[in-house]
């Protein structure tokens, strides 16, 4: 399929395909960016039923471990977010020699097989998401072993170890890795600090580093889930200080701070895990549900703890609002089920900043 651009040049409308698809945060970053979603693989019903309400359409293909990839359609683009319980800092640290993480080779036998029926044309460009954590695991070595998999070429762990931004040119592909900081990126109201490390593999050119590093526009913040699943209306209002009512003082809370504070008897440590203007929220996790420290402005001592709604999480996430509220048989999705899926998300600014350079750079 094709598009024309104004001046009749004929523009090709990139394929998508995700793997470890989660809540579809690829697809969409992907249908913003000009981009068809054609094809996902995801194990977990309730994450399955909230991307098949927003993208109906695409295929879904079930257990990564089940697939071959000469005898799927054939795509420009694949995303990968595989399992991070064994790279996390909080996690088994287990690296890719864990069960979970381990699964990071299915993508990459995926990717091969798909290559070799094509030609090598497809597909073009990957890109793997995963947490800071693989910077160090298995003393640093799973990062290089990742390098390894996408280049084909043997890569050393550097002395002082990974930068947080950097490249591999030659061998198989060209390959590019950054981390991107939620918490920089969009314009949601609610800011959360969440570190991903995102990896590029330009299979078809030298493009890599364009993508990563080359400065864009970031896409407007969707905030409503409109009938198809995608952004509509943008929220307004007036501000609440306009409006002679009390104003609202809003304050991270970090649960692991004050545990280790109150641990080792700092007060003063124990105080600032209720958070200070203008600090973002914890990362949101898939196990545990963020508090927040609330109260109206001059009536701190009036002040209570509360979590975060799933629709504040959706905010967090830069995602539409409502965007896991219901599945694709109109079923509400309980909040329990909301929170495990958007705390194991990625964040769509950060999703599609990368897309839009893959789509600037093939068209």
């Amino acid at each position: 399929m094709a598009r024309w651009a104004a001046r009749g040049m004929r523009v090709t409308v990139l394929k998508l395909g995700s793997l470890f698809d989660g809540i579809g945060v690829f697809p969409l970053a992907a249908v913003h960016c000009g981009m068809e979603p054609v094809w996902a693989s995801e194990i977990e019903a309730r994450p399955i039923s909230i991307t098949k309400r927003h993208f109906p359409d695409m295929l879904h293909l079930g257990d990564i471990t089940k697939i071959s990839g000469a005898e799927i359609p054939p795509v420009d683009v694949i995303t990968f977010g595989s399992p991070c319980q064994d790279l996390s800092q909080i996690g088994t640290r287990n690296g890719f020699a864990g069960k979970k993480s381990s699964l990071f080779y299915q993508a990459m036998r995926i990717i091969e097989e798909m290559r070799y029926a094509t030609n090598g044309r497809y597909p073009a460009f990957c890109i793997w998401e995963n947490v800071a954590g693989a910077f160090s695991s298995n003393d640093r070595l799973d990062f290089a072993a990742m390098l390894s998999a996408f280049t084909g070429a043997e890569v050393s762990v550097p002395p002082r170890g990974w930068a947080h931004a950097g490249m591999v040119r030659g061998g198989c592909a060209d390959t590019a890795w950054r981390l991107l900081d939620a918490q920089y990126w969009g314009e949601p109201a609610l800011v959360q600090r969440r570190k991903r490390v995102f990896v590029v593999a330009d299979f078809a050119g030298q493009r890599a580093g364009e993508v990563l590093f080359k400065p864009r526009t970031v896409l407007p913040f969707s905030t409503i889930s409109g009938p198809g699943g995608l952004s509509a209306t943008q929220r307004g209002g007036v501000p609440v200080a306009q409006t002679g009512r009390q104003v609202p003082i809003v304050r991270p809370f970090s649960l692991r701070r004050m545990r280790t504070m109150a641990q080792v008897g700092d007060q003063k440590g124990f105080c600032a895990s209720f958070g200070r203007g203008g600090e973002p929220f914890p990362t949101l996790l898939a196990s545990v549900t963020a508090p927040f420290s609330f109260w109206y402005e001059g009536e701190e001592r009036d002040g209570f703890l509360r979590v975060l709604t799933p629709l504040e999480c959706e905010r967090l996430m830069g995602l539409p609002e409502n965007w896991t509220k219901y599945g694709c048989k109109n079923e509400e999705i309980s909040d329990h089920a909301r929170y495990r899926a958007l705390g194991n998300s990625i964040a769509l600014p950060c999703a599609e900043y990368v897309m839009a350079g893959i789509a600037e750079v093939m068209n």
